[in-house]
């Protein structure tokens, strides 16, 4: 027949636009157009992603993140201001996002921003230890942490740095000294070690306090040697999933209280995002023949198939994950991304599965971040309560802290991921796949009078 001589293989979405233009409205139907090829009004970017993209949106958040946080002392002797705090649990996992983001990219100006940061602190933090009373509210709480939220993010990031650079700055190991004291011996833990506080009732455990004090110990054991602390972590971990998971959801609680028979069960996402990324952590820091390790790459299985069930279809998750009517949030949406991402370049996750998730999740983030390097739609910090309406009335900025490092950790892990995986669209729908894929398109035949009119086969 001479149409089946006239077969064409070209790209399955061109072809549904070149047909839809050339009929008016009332000629398309199932049998003139493919209507399965017809563009979706996605309200996020759907499909194909590059790295140079993930790159250039990284170095805008870098950029504004760089100039919004200088290192120099003022005239009175406290330290200048920018929009963000150097020295606060926020910018700890922004420095461990930066220093990933060097080893991703192979560009130094992301560790060379750590290492000016953690040089400066260094310089100035012996003048205020010789104060009275520390003049300068950062500075107090570098120098004397009452809570986890103060030492354990930073503490990591130093422990990190010093590895990468060689253990010999003397100012920079005794922060990370009085840090890891507080860790260990200053914060208020339960009768069987479990980090907890007491507020806002008496020995309550937050789900954050899994990021806030689990890595740090995990990683103390990397630091030093002491496979003590590999224990100590793992133990804690276990004590946390016990009381926090609620396994018909197949998510975590946001408190606990203990001795209640009835716990107060909201699912808060940028909450149940630190658990997600303690699990990442402590898998890259445990050995690999540790006796806890299957169970928490088992609870990093559970956990990710969980949240996987709640993205919604613009690819961020709920404020409250498993309340649709709650609004969309950037940090947990970039803390998932990344866990998730990083869970699959060490094979602990299938990427057939689960990269659709995760690129969704980043062409979210994306939108998210605007020209100067804003990250907007980031829940401001959040204590606890035991009522929706506080969750869902959260205020939302971009002058949160909370949603920089994350953003910062996701595009470095998506660059990753691009690099050994190949996304492609196949069918319309995005697939990964772990070798390069020739994916046929579609086969059409040309119509009798050659105009390129296309039926599907």
């Amino acid at each position: 027949m001479k149409t089946r001589n006239a077969i064409l293989l070209i790209f399955a979405g061109l072809i549904s636009v070149q047909c839809t233009q050339q009929k008016s409205q009332e000629e398309v139907n199932d049998s003139t157009t493919p209507l399965h090829l017809l563009k979706p009004d996605y309200k996020v970017p759907y499909g194909e992603l590059n790295k140079e993209d993930v790159l250039a949106t990284l170095d805008r958040i870098f950029q504004y993140v760089d100039a919004q946080t200088p290192h120099a002392l003022k005239e009175d002797g406290t330290l200048e201001r920018g929009a963000f705090r150097i020295g606060s649990y926020e910018w700890g996992i922004t420095y461990q996002a930066l220093l990933a983001a060097a080893e991703v990219t192979g560009d130094a100006k992301y560790k060379d921003y750590v290492k000016t940061r953690f040089d400066f602190i260094c310089e100035v933090a012996p003048k205020f230890r010789e104060q009275e009373k520390c003049q300068d509210g950062q500075m107090e709480q570098i120098l004397h942490p009452r809570a986890l939220d103060d030492c354990g993010t930073m503490c990591t990031a130093m422990m990190k740095y010093a590895m990468a650079e060689g253990k010999d700055n003397a100012q920079l190991s005794t922060i990370i000294e009085n840090y890891f004291d507080f860790v260990e011996n200053g914060q208020y833990r339960l009768p069987d070690r479990t980090f907890a506080r007491h507020r806002p009732q008496r020995n309550t455990i937050w789900l954050d306090d899994m990021y806030m004090g689990i890595p740090t110990v995990a990683y103390r054991g990397v630091y030093t040697g002491e496979t003590k602390y590999f224990d100590e972590a793992a133990t804690m971990y276990k004590n946390f999933v016990q009381r926090m998971w609620v396994p018909e959801k197949g998510i975590y609680r946001h408190g606990y209280v203990e001795g209640l028979q009835d716990q107060p069960t909201y699912h808060w996402a940028r909450a149940n995002g630190w658990a997600l990324l303690t699990t990442v952590e402590l898998l890259d820091m445990l050995p690999e023949d540790h006796a806890d390790r299957p169970f928490i790459l088992e609870q990093l299985r559970k956990h990710v198939r969980g949240l996987a069930s709640y993205q919604s279809s613009e690819g961020f998750w709920h404020q409250l994950l498993d309340r649709n009517d709650s609004y969309l949030e950037t940090s947990a949406t970039a803390i998932y991304c990344y866990s998730i991402a990083h869970a699959i370049r060490k094979g602990w996750l299938e990427g057939i599965t689960y990269g659709g998730v995760v690129q969704l999740a980043w062409h979210a983030i994306s939108t998210k971040v605007t020209e100067e390097g804003k990250v907007e739609g980031t829940c401001v910090g959040t204590g606890m309560a035991f009522d929706p309406a506080f969750y869902y009335y959260r205020p939302v900025s971009a002058a949160a802290a909370h949603g920089y490092g994350p953003a910062i950790w996701a595009a470095a892990e998506m660059v990753g991921l691009l690099s050994e995986w190949y996304p492609r669209t196949n069918d319309s729908g995005l697939h990964y796949y772990d070798q390069p894929q020739t994916i046929d398109a579609p086969l059409f035949y040309l119509t009798e009078d050659g105009k390129g009119e296309a039926v599907l086969f």
